[in-house]
């Protein structure tokens, strides 16, 4: 049995992750955490993660942005992308995944979460039946004071590193 706080992979960032090997193995729909997923907490989106997004529709995919933050934030993000959004989705619930599942109108094998944190993203995603990708957070190398839950997931994730094959980052 899984633990529900491992992911199915782990990866640098979400630029490093090979959209090219999800689409080919049937993954039609990616949800996306905004804040340290995308970028740094609270910033506005940048041109680079627009072309992500504006690459990822041409290839096929639907996004949804899965937040925990108010209509404003995720709508000040969005200027430039065309997405589908849940704002104060309550993650980790897995009713907020199921609620996305239904506005992507996808299933559970159709869809990939991808999200900075285990207690959230990868949490929430699990418990719901989904498969995750997480990212090293944005900020995760500087020196900055990290709160008791960033510290718990380094414990999760040396534990990945050591209990799984997907241990070794990608």
């Amino acid at each position: 049995m899984r633990c529900l706080l491992f992911p199915g992979q782990y990866v640098e960032d979400v630029f490093s992750i090979n959209y090219e090997a999800l689409l080919a193995s049937g993954v039609r729909g990616l949800i996306f955490d905004i804040d340290n997923t995308l970028v740094p907490h609270g910033t506005n989106s940048t041109p680079q993660v627009d072309n992500l997004f504006a690459r990822l529709h041409g290839m096929g995919f639907k996004t949804l942005l899965l937040s925990n933050n108010n209509m404003a934030r995720i709508e000040r993000f969005i200027e430039n992308i065309d997405t589908l959004y849940i704002e104060e989705s309550g993650k980790p619930h897995p009713a907020a995944f199921d609620k996305a599942l239904k506005m992507l109108n996808m299933t559970k094998n159709e869809v990939v979460v991808i999200g900075d944190q285990v207690f959230t993203d990868v949490l929430g995603a699990n418990r719901a039946g989904l498969d995750s990708i997480l990212v090293k957070y944005i900020g995760y190398y500087k020196k900055e004071k990290k709160g008791i839950r960033r510290n718990v997931e380094k414990v999760v994730l040396y534990l990945y590193s050591k209990l799984t094959d997907h241990g070794k980052k990608t």
